[in-house]
């Protein structure tokens, strides 16, 4: 049959099973939009092209799936980067096209030209720039196989006009993706996992250190039967949080910079660590050589690379972690009693639990905000953050109880995230609340996208931490910099009520601690536009307990 370029891009999204594409239309792009016009398949305009990057990552996150976004040529194409980056840190399957000049202009400096396949390059998994319409189907198909097997993360396919304008004869061709010089992983080393189960048949105080890669490949379960098995306690990077249920006895809730002490804590006297889906990134092990000082260490993970390149490693096992997880599992015993160790990690979470204090001036405290939410949604809700104080608040106050469910850019710490993804993901889980944790700063990074959420009707819920401060900034400021707080003041803000209700969607302002309750209820009972809520929050509360850059997990700030 004849085809169009952008007709048979459209065929291989739709044998991709894609439903739901973020975009934003512009001039190299035109072709495809003109066969969207046509198309049963979903298309989500947001307002700028970080929007649509963010909503698709969104999207991934909370389904698995692979996220899809459009741009158009040189500034569209640009406007994803951020976008890109932050799924590429964090290992989030999507795929990006881009428009491009037509293939005769390549190279020659035209009208919003931009070389994106050469700027994404360290940022993407692969990227291909299609420069005939017969290599478009083969492209499309591996540009999907490469993002979401392995270690998944963002391809981008360049795509210049004229190859989506030119018709061919078109025949899908339904055999398996083979790209010279890529394999999928398959299989683990049998020896290392025995070495593994001997190891933890011994350890005395081991600790389980999980990461985003327990959510990637689905493990959570098997996470958990392995914890339960010989009883031993979790701690989760920000990536794995929702990996273990918070609620359980085992939970050390999150460690590192701003862990808990009992998990950084049980980190130092630990004599073995099972890394499971982590990759000894610096805002968790501090200074490395006081990392873990007593304890062999286990490391699972699907890329070799990250085996070794942080901390030494004794048992390296290189496979999906499910599939290593479950061979571990079904050779080990399990264990009825506690013991010492555990008596140990109780005393700290007695002695050390997460608290804070009132605000000095009569605001509400951010963290006890966090603790109405989780309360109120009984950890049954999607939560994304923007990025500084609110993520860590949220990271450490709100109770996650399944995988999915705790969206936040990790590795690359994108401000302006949170809105976007949480349009993703409640298109992505229409039947969760979903409820992004911002700061002031943050929120305006990518405030536009509330016109995208009312748009489409999306009753996402925007929780605005405001302090009138960029607050982990300040924080930073006041601890190391002598209270000289420069350039972190934002009390020159919109009115964020009357900027919602501009938009169409609902504004609350909430002041006293006594409102928080009813004011979230509230805003859960709104089915059919966004509610921005702009809560004052105490101006310089911290975020505690903080172990300063570089420091030992045993040397905190707080918390105490």
């Amino acid at each position: 049959m004849q085809l169009n370029g952008a007709q048979i891009l459209l065929h291989c999204l739709k044998e991709q099973q894609v439903d739901t594409v973020f975009g934003y239309p512009g001039g190299a792009v035109l072709p495809i939009y003109d066969a969207l016009y046509d198309s049963d398949i979903r298309h989500i305009l947001t307002r700028h092209e970080q929007g649509a990057a963010h909503a698709a990552d969104g999207y991934a996150r909370a389904t698995g799936k692979v996220g899809v976004c459009i741009a158009t040529s040189g500034p569209g194409a640009t406007n994803l980067v951020t976008g890109i980056a932050t799924a590429y840190m964090d290992s989030i399957p999507m795929v990006c096209f881009t428009g491009q000049v037509g293939t005769a202009l390549i190279g020659k400096d035209a009208f919003q030209e931009a070389d994106i396949t050469g700027i994404t390059l360290p940022i993407t998994k692969h990227n291909y720039l299609v420069e005939k319409t017969e290599d478009l189907y083969r492209t499309i198909k591996e540009a999907f196989y490469i993002a979401r097997t392995n270690r998944p993360g963002p391809v981008v396919v360049d795509l210049p006009k004229d190859v989506m304008e030119r018709k061919i004869e078109f025949e899908p061709c339904p055999q398996e993706v083979n790209i010279r010089g890529y394999r999928v992983l398959k299989g683990y080393n049998s020896g290392q996992v025995i070495a593994a189960v001997d190891l933890i048949n011994n350890a005395q105080k081991p600790v389980i250190y999980a990461g985003g890669g327990v959510i990637i490949s689905n493990a959570a379960a098997e996470l958990r039967e392995l914890s339960e098995l010989r009883k031993m306690p979790v701690t989760t990077t920000l990536m794995g949080i929702g990996s273990f249920p918070s609620n359980s006895y085992l939970s050390l809730g999150m460690l590192g910079m701003h862990g808990t002490r009992y998990a950084n804590y049980s980190i130092g006297e630990a004599d073995l660590i099972i890394a499971v889906g982590a990759r000894f990134d610096d805002r968790v092990t501090g200074r490395i050589d006081s990392f873990a000082p007593h304890a062999r260490i286990i490391h699972i993970d699907i890329d070799a690379a990250e085996i070794g390149k942080n901390v030494d490693i004794d048992v390296p096992i290189v496979g999906n972690v499910k599939e290593v997880l479950s061979a571990i599992n079904q050779r080990l015993s399990q264990v009825e009693e506690t013991s010492e160790w555990h008596e140990m990690i109780g005393r700290w979470k007695d002695e050390f639990s997460l608290r804070y204090g009132t605000s000095s001036d009569g605001r509400i405290m951010p963290q006890h905000i966090i603790e109405k939410i989780s309360d109120i949604t009984r950890g049954e809700a999607i939560i994304t953050t923007e990025v500084g104080q609110n993520q860590m608040w949220a990271a450490q106050y709100y109770k996650f109880k399944h995988p999915r469910t705790f969206l936040t850019s990790g590795g690359l710490g994108t401000m302006g995230y949170g809105l976007p993804a949480a349009i993703g993901a409640k298109l992505a889980r229409p039947d969760l609340p979903v409820i992004d944790i911002a700061g002031d700063g943050s929120i305006q990074m990518n405030i536009q996208e509330i016109g995208t959420a009312v748009q489409y009707k999306l009753p996402v819920i925007v929780c605005i931490l405001n302090n009138q401060f960029l607050g982990m900034v300040r924080q930073w400021q006041g601890l190391f910099y002598g209270g000289r707080y420069s350039y972190t003041d934002v009390s020159q803000q919109p009115d964020f009520v009357k900027l919602a209700e501009a938009y169409g969607a609902v504004g609350m302002r909430v002041t006293d601690t006594q409102e928080v309750d009813n004011a979230l209820n509230e805003a859960l009972q709104v089915t059919d536009r966004p509610v921005i809520m702009d809560f004052w929050v105490d101006r310089e509360a911290d975020v505690y307990p903080m172990v300063p850059p570089g420091g030992s997990l045993l040397n905190m700030l707080g918390g105490e």
